[in-house]
């Protein structure tokens, strides 16, 4: 037996499943020659091109192991294999690996801040070749093949080689692009045959189908050069921020059927602008497979939802925004993620993303797993996710979703149900270091963005730099606030006497974060009812109500968040399955409200009082938050060079001659008034403001007229 005959027999594909290249594609022989090796299992002959002509392979094993002598000077470039469909293109066993030492190196430390460029599927040129380069985590599969429709979703077709002690799978693919699906088929060490789709993928299927799809992010042609100039000029000084929170899906349909991101674009942006919005936030779309989750059980978190279009057309949307000055911000979920066997879970037949233990890595409240946080590939699976965004999709700000559950290991749970730190205290020490890392990396490469931590606990310092030892988030929803709010709200005027605690208390601590007050989507679900509903006393006085509610919020400090439909004073509690109930404004008191809406909004950014401290102590100065008997506070809201006078009335009162102590004012106009006829009020609003003196002359305070249920607005200007 020759030497060349000997070394033919010897090939086993099976024993070097951990890198088939050693076996497939082009191999010189110890004589000199080269051969072309091809894996069709099943196959009876194969052909391939070489130099141009035909020629037919040797079959060299039953299992399906096929050959072709070729001439010494032979290279990749010259032959071509089948495919799908019968054509021809390059042999994907012909190329070197995609994915380096150097990714392998920093992804290994969970520092490679580009690592959505090289793992997924990634549409490039390679060697000179278009392509699609794929690569995958799963460092304890005893294999992994790609699965696609150029090879029959065959399992047994493309087996892919793993990169030394990284516990990456890769493998290129020429002659393909775009829009081609395709899955990760894993073999466990114990056999166990698993089906996932790409945790990198920019784009997937529309659900409920699952499979992965190449997508290539990088062509689309931004037009919004101007907006991010100025973003990041805004981002170096104080900034109105009222921000409208969308679910896109029940936003506004045609005939029954969602919006896509193109028409989403252009209505949204259209609305946002006539009603003063400055940002939209929306519930996440990234991409996942119940709806009726509203998109908080992510399965992919760099793809966008295929619901509503492609990538392109989310790039689109996020652009027309921006030309329309409206910024885009996106809920983001890294606490958790589903259990779907598709997905994440158990990747490699092994806890891979998540805890192994239940008590560190399964959350009782949700049913899903939690990440990991003290793996680094793990922490950088999430940090790529989060730069992803902002670089390929321009988004402005991500609101990371349940920091709460991330920073505390008894979230949630009784006792006897978590694991203490090794300090033996309750805060998962692992999570606090994964946020810090996450928005160091994000403010450092992307300064002029908004990193904001959803989080309903008193944990301290969470938007404070990570040089003042805080967390490092730029926003903080405050839901002590927001609860508070509700609660003092949704009690009849003639109780709120005994209850005013629930409006001061929050000024105690209301520059302690940079807050955002939100009256979210969490507030109209699961029972709850919508606002309007929920506002006590008569039709009539459930709008004053819930203008007064808005109005209080746009005059506190702070950011404004408000979900779709409260300015259309919906009725019923939100579905996600639903739409707004766009048809009210043909009703006289929603269309008016509606338009008390568009008129606070503009009202708000038009004065600098209102958000130039919104987290300083000099933005804010009680004037009178004692009188309980008539449920009456008011406050000075301060700016640089001006003030705003604000006055709250929570009963259905209306009090002629309201006497307040605000001294030394030379001047005061009521310049706002929620009780204004043209938004369905009584009309009872401040011409002329007395100032009263005493009998030395001193100014000791102001006598107005009090509006029921109502907020009053004054421009005022002191003795100097």
């Amino acid at each position: 037996m020759t030497v060349k005959a000997r070394e033919e027999k010897q090939i086993d594909l099976a024993s070097s499943i951990h890198d088939p290249h050693q076996v497939l594609g082009l191999h010189q022989m110890s004589d000199g020659s080269k051969v072309i090796r091809l894996w069709r299992p099943g196959a009876s002959s194969v052909h391939l091109e070489l130099f141009g002509k035909i020629v037919e392979a040797k079959k060299i094993s039953r299992d399906g192991l096929f050959g072709v002598k070729a001439p010494a000077s032979t290279i990749f470039a010259d032959y071509k294999v089948y495919h799908q469909g019968e054509v021809l293109r390059h042999d994907p066993y012909a190329f070197l690996p995609t994915f380096g030492e150097i990714d392998a190196h920093l992804f290994a430390k969970g520092v490679h801040y580009q690592l959505h460029e090289v793992l997924g599927a990634r549409v490039c040129i390679h060697q000179g070749v278009m392509g699609v380069k794929f690569a995958l985590w799963a460092p304890n599969a005893a294999s992994v093949s790609l699965v696609s429709d150029f090879n029959h979703w065959d399992g047994r077709l493309n087996p892919m080689r793993r990169l030394g002690g990284s516990g990456v799978w890769e493998l290129f693919v020429p002659g393909i692009g775009s829009f081609e699906k395709y899955k990760f088929e894993i073999r466990t060490q114990s056999g166990e045959l698993l089906l996932k789709s790409d945790p990198y993928a920019h784009f997937t299927e529309y659900r409920p189908a699952t499979a992965s799809v190449a997508f290539d992010v990088n062509h689309y042609s931004w037009g919004d050069q101007k907006w991010m100039e100025e973003r990041a000029a805004r981002s170096k000084s104080s900034f109105p921020m009222n921000i409208y929170e969308v679910h896109l899906g029940s936003w506004k349909k045609n005939r029954d059927q969602p919006l896509n991101y193109r028409e989403l674009a252009v209505e949204l942006a259209a609305y946002c602008q006539e009603m003063k919005f400055s940002h939209v936030e929306l519930l996440p779309i990234t991409e996942h497979p119940l709806d009726e989750s509203w998109g908080y059980q992510v399965t992919g978190f760099f793809s966008v939802t295929s619901r509503y279009g492609t990538p392109e057309d989310f790039q689109f949307f996020v652009d027309h925004l921006h030309k329309a000055g409206i910024g885009v911000i996106l809920d983001w979920v890294p606490a958790h993620f589903p259990t779907d066997g598709h997905s994440l879970s158990q990747f490699d037949g092994t806890f891979l993303y998540e805890h192994e233990d239940p008590r560190q890595g399964f959350h009782p409240h949700w049913n899903t797993y939690i990440f990991n946080y003290g793996r680094h590939e793990v922490c950088n699976f999430l940090i790529a996710s989060a730069l992803f965004w902002f670089e390929k999709m321009h988004i402005d700000g991500l609101r990371v979703d349940a920091v709460a559950s991330m920073l505390y290991l008894d979230y949630g749970r009784k006792e006897g149900e978590w694991i203490p730190n090794q300090y033996g205290g309750h805060e998962n020490l692992e999570a606090i270091e994964f946020i810090k890392h996450l928005n160091s990396v994000v403010h450092e490469r992307f300064p002029d963005v908004y990193m904001i931590a959803e989080e309903s606990t008193s944990f301290t310092g969470v938007s404070h730099s990570l040089e003042q030892g805080g967390l490092g988030f730029s926003l903080k929803w405050n839901m002590g606030w927001m609860n508070d709010t509700l609660r003092y709200f949704h009690k009849d005027p003639l109780f709120r006497n005994h209850n005013q605690n629930d409006l001061t208390f929050g000024l105690t601590y209301a520059f302690s974060e940079k807050f955002i007050l939100p009256f979210s989507h969490d507030e109209v679900v699961h029972g709850k009812g919508a606002l309007l509903a929920r506002m006590p006393g008569d039709d009539w006085q459930k709008f004053a109500n819930l203008r007064l509610l808005y109005s209080y919020m746009m005059c506190q400090p702070g950011k404004k968040l408000l979900f779709m439909g409260g300015e259309l004073g919906q009725w019923n509690e939100w579905n996600c399955n639903g739409c707004l109930n766009w048809e009210l404004l043909q009703y006289d008191r929603h269309k008016k409200l509606h338009r008390y809406f568009k008129e606070m909004n503009a009202f708000y950014h038009q004065h600098q009082a209102l958000w130039e401290y919104d987290f300083d102590f000099r933005g804010f100065e009680w004037v009178e938050f004692s009188d309980r008997t008539n449920c009456v506070i008011s406050y000075l809201r301060k700016a640089a060079n001006r003030a705003l006078f604000v006055v709250h009335n929570f009963t259905p009162n209306f009090v002629p001659h309201y006497f307040i102590g605000l001294q030394n004012v030379a001047s005061l106009k009521e310049v706002f008034n929620t009780d204004r006829e043209e938004y369905w009020g009584s009309g009872k609003i401040n011409n002329d403001v007395e100032i009263v003196q005493d009998d030395q002359g001193k100014r000791i305070g102001v006598k107005m007229q009090l509006s029921p249920l109502a907020t009053l607005c004054f421009e005022v200007q002191f003795v100097s």
